[in-house]
């Protein structure tokens, strides 16, 4: 097919579909008449002789083709927007922007502070405001301009998406000064497996994954409280005999406060890799890019 065979704005509309999913939402996003998205809908799929999008009980659901051509429409469409509407260059300095970003309440323990930090110097006037992934549809929301930036270990941001890899995460064990295994010159698995542990269902990040390895292992924690978040774990344990198995970095700022001991987990298991993420939408975007280039200054290993 040649680009002269087709309408730019049937590029527009596939975009705000993908991201919709219901035609009376892309025909208000785009203020038109919704038989005039069911037109144009036609119109592409007869160009491209598939279907592209099917009706479901939850939606427009995208066909196979669709989605291979989602990453690729939606960055070309950032390069066009982007060079027709060519901006200054970001001033931090004198910028009175506010920035979301989103993280978990990990990110929020340490990426937020040593943030702060930075751009209280680099930009005074700048704001910061965070989501927590959990709590919102970040995939939406980062396409539809609301959330700038996610920091984290979030696996459901692919297509469309562009990503800078942090650092390595690692897993450790987190337990009071004091307990039976703060006694121990070597904790074996036996000693793991026999401690009482809280575990954390992160839901909206990819922590869970480090259960499915633990399980992969056959390994079996005694699981005696269950949480939705990492923020009571210092408290947890800083009165009880549970252990927790935390990211590394989650660790290093709990010890100290918590009076806690960290401890290499007796077994292997693999890093995770914590990202910063932004929509290719704003991939060009001078505010959006020195906000990536601070992140990676002050946490890219």
């Amino acid at each position: 097919m040649e680009l002269r065979e087709i309408d730019l704005n049937l590029l527009v509309l596939f975009d705000a579909l993908l991201r919709e999913r219901r035609v009376s939402r892309v025909a208000e996003a785009l203020a038109i008449s919704q038989p005039a998205v069911s037109n144009a809908l036609a119109r592409l799929r007869r160009l491209l002789d598939d279907p592209l999008f099917v009706r479901t009980p939850s939606g427009m659901e995208p066909t196979p083709l669709a989605r291979q051509l989602a990453a690729p429409v939606a960055e070309a469409l950032a390069t066009l927007h982007g060079a027709l509407n060519q901006r200054a260059a970001f001033g931090p300095h004198d910028s009175a922007r506010v920035f979301c970003i989103g993280m978990s309440d990990i990110g929020e323990i340490y990426f937020l502070p040593r943030l702060i930090a930075a751009l209280a110097e680099a930009a005074p006037g700048v704001t910061l405001s965070t989501v927590r992934n959990a709590a919102v549809d970040l995939k939406h929301e980062m396409e539809n301009g609301h959330v700038d930036l996610a920091i984290g270990l979030l696996p459901q941001l692919k297509g469309g998406f562009h990503q800078r890899r942090l650092f390595g995460q690692h897993y450790v064990c987190l337990f009071r000064r004091g307990h039976p295994l703060d006694r121990l010159k070597a904790m074996t698995r036996a000693d793991y497996e026999a401690a009482a542990h809280v575990r954390i269902v992160s839901a909206g990040t990819g922590h869970g994954q480090v259960d499915e390895r633990l399980a992969r292992r056959g390994v079996q924690r005694r699981i005696q409280v269950t949480v939705p978040h990492f923020v009571a774990v210092g408290h947890l344990l800083q009165h009880t005999d549970l252990v927790a198995t935390v990211p590394d970095k989650l660790a290093d700022a709990l010890v100290e406060p918590f009076d806690l001991v960290r401890a290499p987990l007796p077994f292997a298991v693999p890093e995770f890799a914590v990202n910063a993420f932004w929509h290719a939408k704003v991939h060009h975007d001078p505010a959006n890019r020195w906000l990536r280039g601070v992140v990676a200054q002050v946490f890219a290993e």
